[in-house]
């Protein structure tokens, strides 16, 4: 498909692909689109591909493999990656390499993808790959974007892609509210399967795009924005194909003919789901999810304060807020920065200068907007019957009003399309689209995250705020901070956007968070997710009594994955036979993400 054809073809929808959009976000959805083919200046590759193999196997070896993997699952269910690669955009994501990659874009990609159709064929995958000792790396939809998106962190793994054929609602119980989900259910199928069926008493919370899986999202613990907004806090029950291709089933689920699988979550003895989250230990092929009860009401919120010096102050207020849940979802405190992101625009509608985005420049576009100029925008929903909801909207009230300039904005002068809306949406459970529009500020636009973690103190809020804005401005990288804040911590959000065919901007972003995680690790704060690349750094962050855990995780890698083939060095767990090879990649690494080799077999 030519450029042309790929920017001027229709969006997917949800009725023709399980990825697809939901039709009443098709309109949103083609807009989306148009602006990320608008500021696309990426040139279609036109290098020639060489076929990309495994480490530690023989290119004959492994083509007769794939050869007999293909008579297991059917020929087309196993696909070599040997094509042009094609970036599409959110809702037409490849799985043939990182959509928003900060390295060269045939760094990190797969030598074939695999479509199993359902957990008796991900163990074949899996037994096959232990047979041939060849890597493998499971998605469930792969967009996972800004943190690696389909991309396997080992060159050459074959990418399972769970989603294709596994994306089945196995159930929804509207007596105990709760589902079971495959891993190529998005947030949006299911939300439009509960509406299909009439429950108007369940919700879904949402993170703050609606196209990814649901379990994709819930094992990576991704957040959303109801009082449910813990994903993997309000997970119950996987089932799990191990390393050696069985298949467990954890909580209720390992009692057979049990009836609280998805209603109960630990069942009888150690609670094993957690070794399940954020790691290389097994594949998820079935997950339950609690949901949340409809309210009985909801009003959504929105505050902007003057100066970026009342960070400190509005912490503080809104620590024992949020603590005594007056504060009811997962608060979002934006950068005016942001404010203007999201409106779609490229940074040149802006500015065309060199360095970071002067702050007059950002504070005169945003006092053109609806919203009005400020430097900080706090977005909240209130649950309940409308008495219930003023008695707390009160307090709230008060509280951000002892900020000087303080202001709430009246939702009635907000236009439909006001990025309010979208939130307003969210944190009610219903999926969006609209939070893409910033990706828009570069050309080719492309994001990663940094996200400390802290607690929620005013003091370290403007010691995390003041950390990144000095990298910021050090490597000339606008700065788009959130503070999102749960019960009893906060994540600080910075999403570093840039060109991604921009290999200057690229080594710049990736510089940045470097230096970032280095800086906060210093200070006490560790990230809670992050980018395939960045894993090892992160990784040895963790490193209290000269790195017990990660030699913890190291001996249930070796005795769970004993050939070493489970998505190797995710999370920054390397199974034993690439460790000490220099897979691992710090500071010095630069593009490169491939080590010396692989250990052999033993007897080989």
């Amino acid at each position: 498909m030519s450029f042309q054809d790929e920017a001027q073809s229709d969006v997917p929808l949800l009725s023709e692909k399980h990825s697809g959009i939901p039709e009443f976000l098709l309109d949103k959805a083609r807009k989306a689109k148009a602006g990320v083919f608008e500021t696309r200046t990426k040139p279609k590759t036109s290098r020639n591909r060489v076929p990309v193999i495994p480490h530690g196997v023989e290119e004959q070896v492994f083509r007769d493999a794939l050869s007999e993997l293909s008579k297991q699952l059917g020929a087309e269910n196993v696909e070599s990656n040997d094509k042009p690669l094609r970036d599409g955009w959110y809702m037409e994501h490849p799985n043939t390499h990182d959509l928003m990659t900060v390295l060269d874009e045939e760094e990190l990609v797969p030598s074939a993808m695999v479509y199993p159709g359902s957990t008796e064929e991900v163990q074949q995958v899996v037994m096959w790959a232990n047979k041939y000792h060849i890597p493998i790396f499971p998605i469930s939809m792969g967009r996972n974007l800004g943190y690696g998106g389909a991309a396997p962190r080992v060159r050459g793994s074959v990418l399972i892609d769970l989603g294709r054929r596994m994306n089945k609602i196995l159930d929804i119980s509207p007596e105990d509210y709760t589902c079971l989900v495959e891993p190529g259910v998005s947030f949006f199928a299911l939300y439009e399967a509960i509406k299909a069926k009439g429950y108007d008493h369940l919700w879904v919370d949402v993170p703050d795009v609606g196209g990814g899986s649901v379990i994709g999202n819930t094992v990576d613990r991704g957040v959303g924005y109801t009082p449910y907004g813990d994903h993997w806090a309000y997970h119950a029950g996987l089932e799990v194909v191990l390393p050696t291709g069985d298949v467990i089933r954890t909580g209720m689920g390992a009692l057979p003919g049990n009836n609280t699988w998805q209603t109960f979550p630990y069942g009888f003895g150690p609670y094993s789901d957690g070794i399940f989250s954020q790691s290389n230990f097994g594949i998820v092929t079935k997950m339950g999810m609690t949901l949340m009860p409809n309210p009985g009401g909801y009003e959504s919120f929105m505050y902007t304060f003057q100066r970026e010096e009342d960070l400190e102050q509005l912490i503080e207020i809104i620590r024992p807020l949020r603590i005594g849940n007056i504060l009811e979802n997962v608060a979002q405190l934006r950068h005016v920065t942001q404010t203007v992101a999201v409106r779609g625009e490229p940074r040149t509608a802006y500015y065309k200068g060199n360095g970071t985005i002067p702050e007059d420049v950002i504070h005169a576009a945003a006092a053109a907007l609806p919203t009005g100029d400020h430097s900080w925008a706090y977005y909240g929903m209130s649950y309940g019957p409308p008495h219930i909801r003023q008695y707390k909207l009160s307090i709230i009230d008060a509280e951000f009003k002892r900020v000087p300039g303080a202001r709430r904005i009246d939702p009635s002068t907000l236009p439909p399309d006001e990025y309010f809306w979208a939130r307003d949406r969210i944190a009610a459970g219903i999926p969006e689209i609209q939070e893409l529009r910033w990706v828009n500020w570069m050309p080719n636009g492309a994001h990663i995250a940094f996200s400390p973690v802290s607690p929620i103190r005013g003091a370290d809020a403007k010691k995390l705020y003041n950390l990144a804005k000095r990298r910021h401005d050090e490597f000339g990288i606008d700065l788009f901070p959130a503070f999102c804040v749960g019960l009893r911590e906060m994540h600080l959000i910075v999403e570093l956007v840039f060109d991604r065919a921009n290999p200057k901007q690229r080594k710049a972003v990736m510089d940045c968070l470097r230096h970032m995680i280095d800086d906060a690790a210093a200070c006490g704060y560790g990230e809670y997710r992050t980018h395939l690349v960045l894993m090892d750094q992160v990784a040895g962050t963790y490193n209290w009594n000269d790195g017990a855990l990660m030699k913890f995780h190291e001996r249930l890698k070796d005795a769970l994955d004993p050939n070493g083939i489970m998505a190797p060095g995710r999370c920054g767990i390397w199974p034993k036979k690439y460790r000490n090879r220099g897979w691992e990649m710090t500071k010095e690494s630069a593009e490169n993400s491939q080590g010396d080799g692989v250990e052999p077999p033993e007897g080989e």
